[in-house]
């Protein structure tokens, strides 16, 4: 019987990719100079993983390039080489390589040979020279007194796997294959204990093999192939043929040597840079179509299926019965009721299942502040919290590229170099901190650095230098940080490759508003800045407030709603050409009549004999003018994009309970529309006739 093993490759990049994360989170944890073997450890089994499955899937060149790599492990971890900063760099740079070749591959794309060349080329430096201890320096005087050393010539292998050692994943034709790799081999297979055909199970395995290995050969390197079987099988490694040799006293092995004071200072340094660092990105996302759930949230999804069966089996008994009195009404009535909870814990119950920690979000992280940070010449330490707060897949899938370039903005723009805050009375290590929390309905991120805050002077003046705002508009503080996130601002001197094009602060505001969340930012100069994202748990539902504009229903999404209220006349101002707006305690707001926006016909034009459905996004505030408000809601959110065209003012579509498709506003699009009317200011948010 033979198995098409390409159905497993998404299974193998999909783990391959997390054992790159692992390798690469802890390479930036260890320590120089100092072997700590579990975490060399862990570093050796993802990588030992990769190349073992990547030589199944006939992946050569990865698996080539990894066994460098774990050559280069396996000497740190058995404390003949030191870790070196050079060497954990060189690594870090390998795992880059290794994830783009993956990449590529899954993609069948051509692999970049240059890239992958150089890096090999460092790794075979290393191994050839790097402070190894195993390769010992004679001195001029040393003595050459030999002593015996026996050598062999060939191993004898007997390999007999127990029964259940295939169901563990383990495949004994790789183990043989690796087996090739190392020198000239010959193979004789045992089938004494193999069934007769109709008997075999295809999960257990009957076979033994006697291998003969012949060549220059380490018995460390035979046993290295059998590492993750030993406990698995019944295995002998024994010398074919023993001669003696001589051997130089002066190649016994060296003491392993110790790093000056001033590299353990340096390695010291460092250390306290990588706990900070995060992952680069690649050029392209690893997104996995699969999610790895917790046996609890689907033993939860299976509880609830079985509620629902024993409903529908009730309400069936109650339809095929001959009569229906009012007892079987009341039951039925019953039922229902039933039945909405069950669905409602059902729906909750699925949407779990898509939820993540945001630490998946987080990982990137350290390893971008350790590269930006050595690459700007600063010191920082990065904190993160909340890395357990969930959220949905699809949401965190897409908040990344926008998490980075507000870290990247803190990097470059926020935290001082070390002479700078030494200056400023401040520690030399500035800090970032990442932090996850959910607040009602919604997730928060937080964005927070100990910096040099924003410039509200140059900002205003590049402001009025670039025509965003002139120099009558009066701006709160909080409107004055706003300005960064305009199309093409930026205040930075100097253009570099982290940052200063005006690219990135509107295109993070953009993706953000795409995924129905805001983003804000607090900052006090010399004291720090914070950005704060609120995200909506789940792209897929939302809690809504129906409302109607003569014969349409819109769905207003609830986390919007400030209040709801009747008009009061006195309250409201208008001024010809300019806003009508609402007096509300101390604010005005501008009304914004929905039928004027979407062109449709409402049951009266007079505000007066409206309702009004206070809003807010992003800090301002609109009141938007309806007929009639009717029940909430939760809703399952249909794309226009997807099956119509994306239109301003709208978020989406969704199906109510009687059939009828009603609309999901976009409370930030509703507001830019209504800017666009000339009606109100696009920097302040206010009417014009407040304004002025």
């Amino acid at each position: 019987m033979s198995i098409d093993i390409s159905q497993f490759l998404d299974t193998f990049y999909e783990e391959s990719f997390e054992g790159l994360d692992i390798m690469e989170s802890e390479l930036l944890n260890l320590d120089v100079g100092e072997a700590d073997e579990e975490v060399i450890n862990t570093i050796f089994r993802a990588a030992h993983s990769i190349k073992g499955g990547s030589g199944t899937f006939g992946l050569n060149a990865v698996a080539d390039y990894t066994h460098v790599m774990e050559t280069l492990l396996d000497e740190m971890r058995s404390g003949q080489r030191e870790v070196t900063q050079n060497a954990v760099d060189v690594l870090l740079r390998s795992v880059d390589v290794l994830r783009s070749m993956l990449l590529s591959l899954k993609d069948n794309e051509e692999l970049n040979h240059d890239t992958i060349t150089k890096t090999h080329e460092e790794l075979k430096i290393l191994l050839r020279g790097e402070n190894n201890s195993s390769k010992p320096t004679v001195s001029d005087n040393a003595e050459t007194r030999t002593a015996p050393q026996e050598k062999t010539s060939g191993w004898t292998i007997t390999f007999k796997p127990n029964a259940d050692m295939l169901q563990t994943g383990n495949d004994p034709v790789r183990i043989i294959r690796e087996l090739d790799s190392l020198g000239d081999i010959s193979v004789e297979v045992n089938t004494d204990q193999l069934p007769e055909l109709e008997l075999i199970d295809p999960e257990l395995s009957y076979l033994s093999w006697t291998i003969k290995v012949s060549g220059d050969v380490e018995e460390g390197d035979i046993r290295e192939c059998f590492e993750w079987v030993e406990d698995e099988c019944e295995l002998s490694i024994t010398a074919d043929k023993v001669e003696s040799t001589s051997i130089a006293k002066s190649d016994v092995a060296a003491p392993v040597s110790v790093p000056a004071a001033d590299e353990r200072r340096e390695g010291d340094r460092r250390k306290g840079d990588r706990r900070t660092s995060a992952k680069s990105t690649s050029k392209k996302s690893a997104e996995s179509s699969s999610i790895r759930v917790n046996i609890d949230k689907v033993d939860d999804l299976i509880n609830m299926v079985g509620e629902l069966v024993i409903t529908q089996s009730m309400l069936s008994q109650i339809g095929d019965s001959e009569e229906f009195d009012n007892a079987a009404l009341e039951r039925l009535n019953d039922g229902l009721t039933q039945l909405e909870q069950h669905t409602r814990e059902l729906q909750e119950s699925v949407m779990r299942i898509r939820m993540m920690p945001i630490s998946f979000a987080f990982q990137r992280f350290p390893r971008l502040v350790h590269d930006l940070s050595s690459q700007l010449d600063k010191k920082i330490e990065l904190v993160l919290t909340g890395e357990s707060t969930e959220l949905d897949k699809t949401v965190m899938e897409k908040i990344g590229d926008p998490l980075v370039h507000l870290v990247r903005n803190s990097l470059d723009h926020g935290i001082e170099t070390p002479q700078v805050r030494l200056e400023n009375g401040k520690s030399e290590t500035g800090t970032i901190e990442l932090n996850a929390f959910h607040q009602g309905g919604n997730i928060v991120i937080e964005i927070k650095d100990d910096g040099a805050g924003l410039n509200h002077e140059r900002i205003l003046a590049k402001g009025i230098e670039n025509g965003i705002i002139t120099t009558e508009d009066k701006l709160t503080h909080d409107q004055i940080n706003d300005l960064i996130f305009a199309p093409g601002f930026s205040t930075a001197e100097v253009v570099s490759d982290v940052s200063g094009r005006g690219v990135g602060m509107d295109v993070v505001r953009r993706n953000i508003r795409a995924l129905g969340g805001t983003v804000d930012v607090k900052s006090e100069a010399g004291v720090g800045s914070v950005f704060t994202i609120r995200l909506p748990l789940t792209l897929a539902i939302l809690d809504g407030q129906l409302i109607r504009v003569g014969k349409e229903t819109y769905i207003v999404p609830l986390i919007s709603i400030i209040e709801s209220l009747q008009v009061n006349p006195e309250m409201i101002s208008s001024v010809t050409g300019a806003a009508d707006v609402y007096k509300l305690r101390d604010d005005y707001i501008p009304i914004v009549r929905l039928y004027d926006i979407f062109g449709i016909e409402a049951d009266t034009t007079d505000i007066s004999e409206s309702l009004l459905v206070v809003v807010e996004n992003e800090g301002k505030k609109i009141a938007i003018c309806v007929d009639e408000l009717l029940g909430q809601q939760q809703v399952v959110i249909k794309s226009l994009e997807t099956n119509l065209k994306q239109i301003d003012g709208l978020s989406g579509a969704t199906i109510l309970g009687n059939g009828t498709v009603a609309l999901i506003l976009d409370i930030s699009g509703v507001m830019q529309l209504y800017q666009y009317s000339g009606k109100t200011s696009a920097v302040t948010g206010q009417p014009k006739i407040i304004a002025a």
